[in-house]
């Protein structure tokens, strides 16, 4: 009789043992099934989050490196008398240095920022609660030293694009009337005010209104109002609160020449800042090397920023439950493999009076081997089908709860990083939004907020995991089966019918 036949005839005499192995391999099955879906998911999700959050990379000068310095020199002196007191100078970015990396493939868009603060000249600003009674004051106790930022009651934001920054894409701000400013207006006196200014100032857009340097009382601007813009920001630090000039409604947009004007001819032709987005996120690290390739920027005095904090914030609770669920993978299989051997050795020790019949009448070894793999396999294709249709309830239920377990660690740990001062404590600049195109709004996501940014798991088994799974069960099969078959080769059936006489 054919050894094939044998064995589909062996699993149906046997049910009990062959029901026990159908539980067992099904349970295998869509444990693995569940750990290659979850990772399947984890990687689109991820994925997902860079499209989301874009990828953005900040020109500016390099302060850690500075500081580093700074620091090296202060303890290679020889007395505390050498020893020269920090300096927290900024040397602002060429912006010709800038725009030569603007012509890189890999960018949608780009933005230059350029901040300063100033005095209103021809209009009133919006007082805070406390900035009136406490101009001069610290809050942390004690005078302020008078630098000009006691005299400066509006901020000036320059930028290229104002549809392009983060207050405009992630909701904080919408135009109400005008037009926004783009790289049409570089070089020209125009700005877009906040809609509360206005009205307290009854100004409109058409209107010019003007605006002088807190260092230099000669330095004033006119500019021409185009555009009027709502916030929903507010100031709550209490740093904030004791500047008028950083109350949300005195924020004025300006293209970056004007910013530049108020701050005096050393920096004329230069930014603060510049911000590129990329067409796809995985470009980054691309863009990053052809940008240093291009030798236009003194990498030692300036740093390129992948601006990734976010990013990974976001996908290290799944990362983790891809490892996880990757580890599951190995580990049921590997404890797959050895519980059906169990189960194979205790079947094959059970039948040695069958194995030395069939022997005696002339059955190869090979072919009781074969016998034994194709029982096995007739299992394996009932369990995968059963797994291929309660494997993708079962993995989401895993996943929902890894994913839930992970973000829960997560957040625990930001909280206590942003408690301790780690980098949830970081100075505004403004400005670095989202990408508007070379022309305007446009290509990505934007700077999203870690809450409006989430991404979930979501769980479906694809052809491509069954297909894995397939595989691995088939292989599970074959190993839980030959290594214990391999005792065959030792039997003689003369001793085992003897033996069993």
């Amino acid at each position: 009789m054919n050894f094939i036949k044998r064995a589909f005839l062996s699993v149906k005499a046997k049910k009990g043992k062959s029901i026990l192995q159908l539980f067992v391999f099904t349970v295998i099955c869509v444990l693995v099934l569940s750990g290659l879906s979850i990772q399947s998911a984890a990687e689109k999700s991820a994925e997902l989050a860079k499209q989301q959050l874009g990828g953005t990379v900040t020109l500016s000068y390099d302060q850690e490196k500075m500081m580093q310095e700074q620091r090296e020199a202060r303890e290679s002196a020889g007395s505390e008398e050498d020893r020269e007191s920090f300096r927290f100078a900024q040397t602002p970015v060429e912006v010709e240095d800038a725009e030569k990396l603007t012509t890189l493939s890999q960018l949608s868009g780009y933005n230059f920022t350029s901040r300063t603060q100033a005095a209103a000249s021809s209009f009133d600003p919006i007082e805070t609660s406390s900035s009136a009674s406490s101009s001069n004051s610290n809050p942390m106790g004690g005078k302020m030293p008078d630098n000009g930022m006691s005299d400066a009651d509006v901020t000036l934001q320059g930028v290229v694009f104002t549809d392009a920054t983060s207050d405009f894409m992630d909701g904080n701000a919408e135009m109400t009337e005008g037009t926004h400013i783009s790289d049409e207006h570089i070089g020209k006196n125009v700005a877009i005010i906040e809609e509360t200014l206005a009205e307290e100032n009854d100004l409109s857009v058409g209107d010019t209104i003007e605006v002088a340097s807190t260092s230099d009382e000669d330095t004033t601007v006119k500019v021409e109002i185009i555009g009027i813009y709502k916030t929903t920001s507010t100031s709550t630090d209490s740093m904030g609160m004791s500047f008028t000039s950083m109350n949300p409604y005195n924020k004025i947009y300006v293209p970056y020449t004007v910013a530049n004007e108020m701050k005096g001819e050393d920096y004329e032709g230069t930014i603060d800042s510049a911000t590129y987005y990329m067409a796809d996120p995985a470009d980054t690290d691309s863009f990053i090397e052809d940008a240093k390739a291009m030798d236009v920027i003194d990498f030692d005095t300036f740093k390129l920023d992948a601006n990734d904090d976010l990013y990974q914030q976001m996908v290290e609770p799944i990362n983790n439950v891809a490892s996880f669920s990757k580890n599951i993978v190995y580990l049921v299989t590997i404890a797959g493999a050895i519980i059906l051997g169990l189960i194979v050795m205790l079947g094959i020790r059970e039948r040695k009076y069958e194995m030395g019949v069939l022997l005696a009448i002339g059955e190869k070894k090979s072919k009781l081997i074969g016998q034994f793999i194709v029982e096995i396999l007739i299992v394996a294709i009932f369990a995968i089908g059963i797994a291929s249709l309660t494997g993708n309830l079962v993995a989401d239920k895993i996943g929902d709860q890894l994913l839930s377990q992970q973000e829960e660690a997560s957040a625990s740990s930001s909280a206590d990083t942003n408690q301790f001062g780690g980098k949830g404590m970081q100075m505004g600049g403004g400005g670095m939004g989202a990408p508007g195109g070379f022309g305007g709004p446009g290509g990505q996501a934007g700077a999203a907020d870690a809450e409006a940014a989430t991404v979930d798991l979501d769980v479906q088994v694809t052809p491509s995991d069954l297909a894995k799974l397939t595989g691995i069960g088939l292989l599970i099969a074959v190993i839980a089966t030959l290594i214990p078959s391999l005792s065959v080769f030792r039997l003689q059936p003369k001793a085992i019918l003897s033996r069993q006489d």
